[in-house]
């Protein structure tokens, strides 16, 4: 294929890449606005979101046991990288924000998670020696700012101690997302498979943790509140299954797989942009000026990241490692070159 080909393919796929992780963190946005339509009915945080990933899971087993059709042997092959999935990535980080939360105002639950950006290019660093260059570094920090800014946290609360460390706990679980979803296996499943089979692991696991007691699972089958109207639980049940899990983490895998886990890290905080359009849009809640601004701090810091990872890499100081000490990192469908979830 000649340079100019591959460019172009390059290109392509980063474009497709970016489209699914802005899809992802739209879909991803309205979980919040289905999860208080349940809670306010009396379901709890834990029903709310065993019946997401269960009902997400039952709704992709079909496509994924076509996908799997003579292929069976490759989700066995995969089973580590399912059930870590599955625990870390869907699980895990649902839990502990929930659990955030009900002790901390949202906003600082969400900037603490969402620490997890950080975690990412520090991950990258320590293990695959991709140290962040300036131009990452500048807009990590611009993004992080304008992630503060959108979530106006000036307003008055209290911080509690128990509330941090759930909330530090879920960014650890954002992070484990990205990184997973990314995917480092020779033979990676398909995304709807990966999405399908880690929530299944995931559903086991809460249920067994709810059938434990630490978990309270309490749901109720009368009518809820939605966007101003009574309406069916199966209605926010649905929404928050397979808009808020079916295609968020569907989309998430297929973006982290062609853009890796730094970038679509970064593109993820787009979440919160979406969330104050949909309120706004919805809702009649018009977005303040600071969080206008912090908009555009967010997509300047995205920006920022993009055009550093479309940069040459520098080679490395000192004597060239051998081309069969060098692997998997470049050929790896989770860690392409520019980043070499």
């Amino acid at each position: 294929m000649s340079i100019v080909g591959t460019r172009a393919a390059r290109a392509a796929a980063g474009g497709a890449g970016l489209g699914l992780a802005v899809l992802s963190a739209a879909t991803f946005s309205t979980s919040g606005t289905f999860a208080s339509a349940l809670n306010g009915a009396g379901w709890s945080p834990g029903a709310a979101v065993l019946v997401r990933v269960s009902v997400a899971a039952l709704i992709l087993t079909v496509p994924a046991v076509i996908q799997l059709r003579g292929r069976w042997a490759l989700l066995r092959r995969n089973a580590r990288a399912v059930a870590a999935y599955g625990l870390l990535a869907v699980a895990a980080p649902q839990v502990c924000f929930f659990n955030a939360v009900a002790r901390i105002p949202v906003g600082v639950a969400l900037l603490l998670e969402y620490l997890g950006v950080v975690l990412v290019v520090g991950w990258l660093w320590l293990r695959h020696g991709q140290r962040p260059r300036r131009l990452t570094v500048g807009g990590g920090a611009v993004a992080i700012a304008g992630l503060a800014m959108v979530l106006d946290l000036a307003g008055p609360g209290r911080i509690n101690a128990v509330g941090v460390v759930w909330a530090l706990l879920g960014a650890f679980g954002l992070a484990s997302f990205f990184l997973l979803s990314a995917g480092g296996e020779r033979e990676p499943l398909p995304p709807i498979v990966m999405a399908w089979a880690g929530m299944c692991f995931a559903t086991a696991c809460l249920a067994a943790v709810g059938g434990t007691g630490l978990l309270p699972i309490t749901a109720g089958a009368g009518s809820v509140r939605l966007l101003g109207h009574q309406v069916s639980w199966i209605v926010p049940v649905l929404g928050l299954s397979l808009l808020a899990a079916v295609i968020s983490y569907v989309a998430g895998i297929g973006a982290a797989r062609r853009l890796g886990a730094k970038l679509v890290s970064f593109v993820s905080l787009s979440e919160m942009l979406f969330a104050i359009l949909f309120a706004w849009l919805l809702l009649g809640q018009l977005p303040t000026a600071i969080q206008f601004l912090g908009g555009a701090f967010i997509l300047g810091g995205v920006a920022m990241v993009r055009l550093d990872e479309l940069r040459p890499s520098r080679a490395p100081a000192g004597p060239a490692r051998p081309p069969a000490q060098q692997p998997e990192l470049a050929s790896s469908p989770g860690i392409t070159a520019s980043t070499a979830r």
